[in-house]
């Protein structure tokens, strides 16, 4: 009777190595067996390419450096680990995910950006910048969600320190007379009326969010924003952004993409999309074929390129350069109801001088329209010249 009791024991006691290299196996299979995607919709991005083997790279550990990436990426059933991992955390108290907290009302927000920062290179590069061009100069600094959003955020977060940065930032452009745009009031003022200025599954402003900070732009300058009333609003559901395809929270809900477009300029409007040397025209600023897509967010002016024009036939006169990281995308189709003409510069992929490009395009002024969390992490406006 002993014996069979110790037999049971050490049965019981092998049960968990048992599973183990059980699990192993199952899943060194279906590593092998499974079809390898390209492409991960859920995280909006291209998965890595199995490594190249040769011998200098086996030797200098760049084959096992790069096959761990590309073991992550097609482990099997990939999805469903990335989220339990996200929710382990959450349930761990952890607050969120990397580097995304999850926040009342659906909201999924990027921690603020990291103390170690580029403001004062950047800030430096714009500076330089206004020395070389005899052009009015202004920029518009979207504050970070987080900031704006507080009360959804965890009861535990890191600070937020949007005040500190837009004060030294607005000391810095003053001086050297460049114009700056302060929505921080604007939007905090909007927020608590019930308006939703930030999208809750990505880290830019909604359309509304675009124009609030248009329309505070606008006035700055002294020009008069278009109204609200003029445009027809059309709603897009099922929008999930770079925040949700960060975070692993697989199960927040997503959100609503509206497009505003004035019904006066249709047939009115042309945007040149250029590329190199090749420039292509199309007659609207929403491209719709990408609300069809896992990324629809470039339904504004297609999405990231090097050089973009608008121009609109009845707006008569008015050139602006806009220096710009992604949050200008919808705020361009309402710059374009006061400028006749608006080029928009993306530095990551633009490496002529845009000093020569605003002396050339006899531009009337230079606008510059960054979020804040690009802002302070950008290396391409260091290139600027």
């Amino acid at each position: 009777m002993k014996g069979a009791v110790i037999v049971i024991m050490k049965k019981r006691l092998l049960l968990p190595t048992i599973v183990f290299l059980l699990f192993i196996f199952v899943t060194a299979v279906l590593f092998i067996v499974t079809p390898k995607a390209d492409y991960s919709s859920y995280e909006k991005r291209y998965l890595e390419d199995f490594p190249e083997a040769n011998l200098q790279a086996i030797a200098d550990g760049e084959f096992g450096e790069n096959f761990e990436k590309y073991l992550a990426d097609h482990f099997p059933v990939r999805n469903m680990w990335v989220g339990l991992n996200a929710y382990i955390n959450l349930l761990s108290g952890n607050n969120g995910s990397n580097g995304v907290y999850n926040c009342d009302e659906g909201y999924l927000i990027n921690a603020p950006v990291s103390d170690d920062n580029r403001i004062n290179t950047n800030l430096g590069a714009l500076t330089d910048f206004k020395d070389k061009i005899d052009v009015k100069m202004t920029f518009l600094l979207a504050p970070s969600t987080g900031y704006i959003m507080k009360d959804e955020l965890p009861i535990v977060h890191d600070e937020y320190k949007d005040d500190d940065y837009f004060s030294k930032i607005k000391s810095t452009l003053d001086d050297k007379g460049i114009g700056f745009v302060d929505v921080r009031s604007r939007f905090k003022s909007e927020v608590q009326s019930g308006n939703q200025l930030y999208y809750r599954t990505d880290h830019h402003w909604t359309t509304l969010g675009a124009y609030t900070a248009y329309n505070q732009l606008m006035t700055t300058l002294g020009k008069s924003p278009a109204k609200k009333s003029e445009f027809r609003v059309e709603s897009c559901p099922d929008f999930y952004g770079t925040t949700y395809s960060t975070s692993g929270f697989w199960f927040n809900m997503g959100d609503k993409i509206k497009l505003w477009q004035n019904p006066k300029n249709d047939k009115k409007i042309t945007l040149d999309i250029t590329e190199g040397t090749e420039t292509k025209r199309y007659d609207t600023m929403y491209f719709t074929k990408h609300l069809n897509e896992d990324d629809k967010y470039p339904v504004f002016i297609d999405g990231n390129h090097a050089l973009e024009t608008i121009t609109n036939k009845n707006v008569k006169s008015g050139k602006a350069l806009v220096i710009k990281d992604s949050f200008a995308h919808s705020m361009a189709p309402f710059l374009a109801e006061n400028y006749n003409t608006v080029t928009l510069v993306d530095l990551r992929y633009y490496k002529n001088s845009i000093s020569e490009l605003v002396k050339n395009g006899k531009y009337d002024e230079v606008l510059v329209v960054y979020g804040i969390d690009n802002f302070a992490t950008d290396t391409d406006l260091v290139w600027l010249s």
